[in-house]
């Protein structure tokens, strides 16, 4: 007896101590089974508790009075699966008659407490199926990525949900996308890892940075052009308007609209051309767009309405010609000028990190859901990457993106620089590999020798 209190003892001793330096490890060990069995057990009680019943049919009551047998209980959702996941459970219901998804939603924080799991969310799979997540701890104050992630061409595993799963960017079914976020808040690793997840694809990389070039230049064995200043942005972008406008020629010679083809092979972007014939995807990734937007003099007033001109022109016409926008800032309103709102309605992809104020906030998602609002500004300062990703379509999503050092991005882009297209269009652009010898910086106090 002594034997088995003292394994007892170490065995709860060691869940303990996984629990708090080790979560996930806890989970599966220890955490699948107890919440597995705490849902099972207490499912019927806490839907009643909730709310999430319904009275028994009229038929079931007429026949229990027929009969003389005790009076049917309400009835909670039927469970179609029950599934283990690395970061919690899923769960899904088929509703009763009566019932709706919205239901469901709007009990999460009670059953979460009555399960007593971490966090739950829920959606609708289909008309009267309801798709319940649980995880079982904070999946993004350790940002674990799983091992193996869905592959597909232009679509990147970039961050992970609070719910567990894989946040990903999809290219082709959001082709352009908002990146906000104030200073140290995550917007840097985000990019990187968007990076990363480009590299080895087969897609041509274009960065605008114009903070002298040192987010993107140190990547630049897998760029294939690159810009640091305005002046040098707006020609760039005049030449992918160009690139544009080369590949809608080659769509329409393409087209081949003719009784004999069938409707599934007509050409409408570059992803219908075969593929011997199809020009390399383009995403171009914009550092602080702000300083595209800025002006002093009305020269560079000028380059300013040229940039944004291009901007718009990429935004409005780019995704059939495969030419794709990721643009970042702090801000992103209309004290920057016109055409930048136009601009912003091209931008389907909303991402804000930890926002200042609830202006810059309103700026990603003020026409998308109020609640994502309410969601960005309440990002602690201590939680750098923690953001909040949403669509057009209403839905927003809390993400974390894994932190990815800058020299763990530079290893990535050099092992994968023969994957770099050397385009035409770009050619005057393509970034030196061998840069200019830096400049000593001054310091701010005399050095001995000299003073």
């Amino acid at each position: 007896m002594t034997g088995f209190t003292v394994a007892l003892v170490l065995v709860v001793a060691a869940a303990g101590l996984l629990r708090w330096r080790r979560p996930a490890w806890y989970w599966l060990a220890f955490g699948i089974i107890l919440a597995t069995l705490r849902v099972l057990v207490r499912y019927a009680s806490v839907m009643d508790a909730c709310g999430l019943t319904v009275p028994p049919a009229r038929w079931r009551l007429a026949l229990a009075r027929a009969t003389n047998r005790p009076m049917p209980e309400s009835r909670p959702p039927r469970i179609l699966r029950l599934r283990p996941t690395r970061t919690g459970l899923v769960l899904r219901l088929k509703l009763r008659p009566g019932q709706d998804a919205f239901d469901v939603a709007a009990a999460s924080d009670r059953l979460r407490h009555s399960f007593s799991m971490y966090g739950v969310t829920s959606r609708e799979l289909r008309s009267g199926v309801v798709e319940v997540r649980m995880t079982g701890y904070d999946v993004l104050k350790r940002v674990q990525m799983p091992a193996t992630t869905e592959t597909r061409p232009m679509r990147v595993p970039v961050a992970l949900r609070q719910d567990g799963s894989v946040h990903y960017r999809d290219y082709r079914a959001v082709p352009h996308a908002l990146t906000l976020g104030a200073t140290e808040s995550g917007k840097s690793v985000y990019q990187r890892n968007l990076v990363v997840g480009l590299a080895p694809m087969d897609v041509a990389l274009v960065g605008i940075d114009c903070k002298q070039g040192v987010e993107l230049f140190p990547l630049a064995r897998r760029f294939s052009a690159l810009a640091d200043n305005p002046d040098t942005a707006a020609d760039l972008l005049d030449a992918l308007v160009t690139r544009m406008a080369d590949v809608y020629q080659l769509i329409r010679a393409q087209q081949r609209i003719t009784v004999d083809v069938p409707d599934a092979e007509i050409a409408a972007d570059i992803w219908d051309l075969p593929e011997h014939l199809r020009p390399v995807p383009v995403v171009v990734l914009v550092d602080e767009v702000a300083e595209l937007a800025l002006f002093a003099s009305k020269e560079e007033e000028k380059r300013r309405d040229r940039i944004i001109t291009a901007l718009v022109r990429l935004a409005q016409l780019g995704r059939a010609a495969g030419i794709y926008l990721e643009i970042c800032g702090q801000r992103f309103g209309s004290e920057l000028g016109k055409g930048i709102t136009m601009l912003r309605a091209q931008l389907t992809g909303r991402t804000a990190h930890r926002v200042n104020d609830e202006t810059s906030a309103n700026m990603a998602f003020g026409d998308i859901s109020p609640d994502a609002v309410l969601a960005a500004i309440q990002i602690p300062a201590e939680m750098r990457g923690i953001a909040i990703a949403g669509d057009s379509s209403g839905g927003w999503h809390r993400i974390r993106a894994p932190h990815t050092s800058l020299r763990q991005a530079v290893n990535t882009c050099n092992r994968h620089a023969d994957r770099t297209p050397a385009l035409p269009e770009l050619a005057p652009f393509r970034p030196a590999l061998a840069g200019p010898t830096a400049a000593p910086v001054p310091s701010a106090k005399p050095s001995p020798a000299t003073a």
